[in-house]
């Protein structure tokens, strides 16, 4: 018998109930595609069989998260699993003053209101389509100081998401440190491909900020897997917890806001932070204009509680193992079957380059967004475009033409199984043989803002 060198690694949970899925044939999916305009967000949830759109309010939530909801206290003031919420966040996070909201969005919302001006310049690592867009709104303009290789999907960088210190320094002395009212920091870039940034990386930013009088915001959606990156990755992290490293990230910024959607393992919720007691004396007098009194912000008390849960939940390192493992096995699959994906592999999905997959078509023919199309016609999978449709428009009206051409294969946390994933890599394999005869897609209708959730589409002749 051989030697064992390598043990599998399995999920750290079992199943106590499964959700029956409807099996369609491809007939009826060419027809369910062409009547959403080929626009994945526009299916019906129903004709879908494997759901890989986002990973945001899409996971499995545990035992005991079920059970918190049944301890919520649904009073209208004062809520006790506020403060649950709060006290939880507080230990593990870190920081002082919570403002719970409905999701990540409405905190971006009320933290641009609060802290942009207009003609302001922010500074990220590589823009996100929400967060780009309630900056814009309260007047601020987003600048890219992501390090150059994020743009590049063969680029190997352990961290790619990390924030170029001398693009940063380029900006302050252009505009002036007053003109820049904070850098938003997002741990594990979802638009690089889910690319984690190194602590080396977070402690160089806070000691330019520091210097410069410039505030450190963080889009901390899903700061466990980047910890786990860290751990992995980062010489000096091998044997910490999870749970340490996302504390020690979290200490070098000012403030978060948070889609308790990922991370969190809940279907919905959110929260800003703050260690700024201005910031927080606003946030929580706009949370009641917007979403509600500010000790439920829009959530129910139950709601509250399972975010507490998970929050815990997330920062376990045999949940972070199973979590990024899941991903790393579809990733290897597909470079197996010789598909262009971007490296090295991130933490919530696997990001194919559509430019290398349907190098015949030009990126005004849109072949993310035709991909995506293309690989539900095959299998009923469900992917996201994160390309030229979602970068959208410049505030002139020009289309934003990003490097990356990507089709996102997201996978929701405890809720697919190995099988499924090899599923996924086969269907993507059979779509990449027959790649050289599918053709494009046209813009019929365009809505005015993000308009990758609700545009059609047509093919081309």
């Amino acid at each position: 018998m051989k030697n064992i060198k390598k043990r599998s690694w399995a999920e750290p949970y079992k199943m106590k109930m499964v959700e029956l899925l409807k099996m369609t044939t491809k007939q009826q999916r060419t027809k369910a595609i062409k009547e959403a305009g080929y626009n994945t967000f526009l299916l019906k949830s129903e004709d879908v069989y494997i759901d890989l759109l986002t990973d945001s309010g899409t996971n499995s939530m545990s035992d005991r998260q079920w059970s918190a909801f049944m301890t919520g206290d649904e009073a209208y003031a004062g809520s006790k699993s506020y403060y649950i919420l709060e006290e939880t966040i507080q230990k593990y996070y870190g920081y002082k003053y919570i403002v719970p909201t409905h999701q990540g969005r409405a905190a971006e919302n009320i933290l641009s209101q609060i802290m942009i001006k207009k003609g302001d310049i922010i500074p990220g690592n590589m823009y996100f389509t929400t967060t780009r867009l309630h900056q814009e709104l309260a007047g601020g303009i987003f600048a890219d100081v992501i390090i150059d290789e994020a743009h590049d999907p063969l680029s190997e960088h352990p961290f790619k998401g990390n924030v170029d210190i001398e693009k940063l320094d380029k900006l302050v002395k252009k505009h002036g440190a007053k003109k820049i009212p904070y850098i938003c920091v997002a741990t594990n870039v979802n638009m690089a491909g889910g690319q984690p940034v190194s602590m080396a990386n977070l402690k160089e930013l806070r000691a330019y900020t520091k210097k410069h009088g410039i505030k450190i915001i963080h889009d901390m959606t899903r700061v466990a897997e980047n910890a786990f990156f860290i751990q992995q990755r980062e010489k000096g992290y091998e044997k910490k917890s999870v749970q340490s490293i996302v504390k020690e990230i979290c200490s070098y910024t000012d403030g978060a806001t948070m889609s308790a959607k990922k991370d969190a393992l809940v279907n919905i919720g959110g929260f800003m932070a703050t260690n700024d007691w201005d910031v927080f004396e606003e946030a929580r007098n706009l949370v009641v204009v917007y979403e509600g009194l500010h000790t439920y912000g829009g959530l129910a008390g139950r709601d509250m509680e399972a975010i507490a849960v998970g929050i815990v939940e997330s920062l376990n390192d045999d949940h972070q193992r199973a979590r990024v493992g899941q991903v790393e096995y579809l990733g290897h699959k597909m470079l197996e079957y010789g598909l262009p994906i971007v490296k090295p592999i991130g933490g919530h999905g696997i990001f194919v380059d559509a430019k290398a997959f349907l190098p015949h078509l030009t990126q005004d023919q849109f072949p993310a967004q035709t991909l995506a199309a293309e690989l539900y016609i095959d299998s009923g999978v469900r992917t996201m475009e994160r390309g030229i449709v979602s970068a959208g428009r410049k505030t002139n009206g020009e289309n934003y033409y990003p490097k990356l051409e990507l089709v996102r294969f997201t996978i929701p946390r405890r809720v697919y199984t190995q099988a499924h994933m090899d599923v996924i890599a086969e269907s993507a394999a059979t779509v990449f043989e027959n790649r050289k005869s599918i053709k494009g897609l046209k813009m019929i209708y365009e809505p005015k803002y993000l308009r990758f959730f609700q545009a059609r589409f047509e093919k081309l002749k």
